[in-house]
């Protein structure tokens, strides 16, 4: 077992490490040039940022002083998120890049021809002043080497048209022995954008005709190759930070009010209607803390529900650190109660305590076990599955074994997948939470890999379960294809 846990540990640390070197690579090594500035402080970044993401993941693991694990999650867990997207983003740039150098090589060629070709020769006294232009020049030539151009006493016009020349050259092709292909850079970049050609030619006439032949290339002074990185880097920069910014906003503006009305056979006429608004993972930490507990309480009582059902990870912390941040739950308003089963990170930081403290806002805990709700139905909750471990977890005889199955029954579990007990056991409804929907797309499709039902309202048999995406966010503070959401969950009668 424990040579499973080191194999493990080394295949995501050497997955790690490759995927910060594509990083960097594509966004550094390929945008700037040896020994600058900017390549400094991006290899820099490259280097810092991860260390900041497993501090944040550690700390708290470690026991450290919780004003530390504030100072580290922020970057270290926004960084994951950033990752993750500029990882998408670059790897869908793979496919622009070819795209967009044969679209800049038509351009090049085409502007080329168009400066190289042959002007219309004028007729009369014009075209016999070309000819002795052009007598004269050749006996320039004979007069010196050729090729020596303005620096040996030719024309500006002259020496322009071998700068231009030689300006195209370059940008279009690479000499001998230098890299050629999609990642080749040309000796000549630098950090500023400093490109191909030699000196300018005095004159006036040069200067514009070296200009125009530089301008062959993407921007003035910059190689096509150099050109190409810089503009996919910068869009897959904007879209994985837009992407994270957005998703962000979304966890700290707090989650959105969801309605589902579910039909249960067994509900009695008496309970048609009877409102349930679920809660789960809100995830109080050293990101998410009181105010965010005080927008849920908010959020619940404006719906007026006839119960609230908290269903698993409340907290990532001890009651030491966090337990201020929970008291606005003592603010819940409902009918019938408020009630509360552990999850899998109450188990992470000290289940037993933050029992007893949410007994002392006012919410009742489930340990598996069963209360009868006014109106007809039996409400059931049971201890997370991650409590096995530590002599608990799930007890469904104990929670709904000597219970009548006349009766409809309600079964608050927070992971999903302990469904097929609640389906021996005859429960009508499961309500959980857990997989947050998947919190940041693709991740969705990897919760459906561990999770019977991801989001929504599904059915096993005679039993229905309904899993909430959360409230809150685990690790980054950041949802992308699943928001978050507070459920009111209204229960139908068929006898109505």
């Amino acid at each position: 077992m424990a040579a499973v846990v080191v194999l493990v540990i080394i295949l995501v640390v050497s997955l790690l490490a490759g995927v910060h070197w594509y990083v960097w690579r594509r966004l550094v090594r390929d945008t700037t040039a040896p020994g600058g500035h900017a390549r400094r402080l991006g290899t820099a970044a490259i280097w810092v940022l991860p260390v900041l993401s497993f501090a944040a993941l550690t700390s708290g693991r470690v026991g450290a002083p919780f004003w530390l694990e504030r100072v580290l999650a922020w970057p270290g867990y926004l960084w994951l998120a950033v990752l993750l997207y500029l990882v998408l983003a670059l790897l869908a740039g793979e496919a622009v890049r070819p795209v967009l150098r044969r679209v800049l090589d038509r351009r090049d060629r085409a502007a080329a021809s168009g400066r190289y070709a042959e002007p219309s020769t004028p007729s009369g006294a014009a075209a016999t002043g070309t000819a002795a232009a052009r007598a004269s020049g050749a006996a320039g030539d004979r007069r010196r080497p050729a090729g020596a151009g303005a620096a040996l006493g030719g024309t500006a016009e002259d020496a322009g048209a071998d700068h231009g020349q030689a300006a195209a050259v370059a940008v279009d092709s690479a000499p001998a022995g230098q890299p050629s292909g999609p990642d080749a850079t040309t000796d000549t970049d630098t950090e500023a954008g400093t490109g191909t050609g030699g000196p300018a030619a005095p004159g006036g006439e040069a200067g514009a005709t070296g200009g125009a032949g530089g301008a062959a290339g993407p921007a003035a002074g910059v190689s096509r190759r150099l050109f190409v990185s810089r503009v996919v880097g910068g869009a897959a920069a904007t879209a994985a930070l837009g992407t994270v910014g957005y998703g962000t906003y979304g966890v700290l503006r707090g989650p959105r009010v969801k309605r589902v009305t579910v039909p249960l056979a067994k509900l009695p006429r008496a309970a048609h209607g009877f409102r349930v608004a679920v809660v789960s993972d809100i995830h109080l930490g050293p990101i998410l803390g009181r105010a965010h507990t005080q927008r849920i309480v908010d959020s619940i009582n404006a719906t007026q529900p006839d119960l609230v059902a908290v269903v698993g990870d409340l907290v990532d912390g001890s009651v030491a650190d966090l337990g201020s941040a929970a008291e606005p739950l003592a603010r819940l308003r409902s009918r019938h109660g408020s009630f509360f089963v552990t999850g899998n990170h109450e188990y992470f930081s000290g289940a037993d305590e933050w029992v007893d403290h949410v007994r002392e806002l006012g919410l009742r805990p489930l340990r598996n076990e069963r209360v009868e709700i006014a109106g007809g139905f039996d409400l059931a909750g049971v201890d997370d599955v991650a409590g096995e471990d530590e002599g608990q977890g799930p007890d469904f005889a104990k929670a709904l074994g000597d219970r009548d199955r006349a009766r409809a029954a309600v079964l608050l579990a927070h992971q999903p997948v302990v469904i097929h007990d609640a389906v021996e056991q005859g429960v009508d409804l499961q309500l959980s939470g857990h997989t947050h929907g998947g919190q940041l797309w693709p991740g969705n499709h990897l919760a459906e890999l561990a999770n019977p039902t991801v989001a929504g309202l599904e059915r096993y048999g005679d039993t229905q379960l309904y899993v909430t995406r959360g409230a809150g966010a685990w690790g980054p503070p950041v949802r992308v294809g699943a928001s978050s959401d507070i459920t009111v969950v209204e229960l139908a009668s068929r006898q109505a």
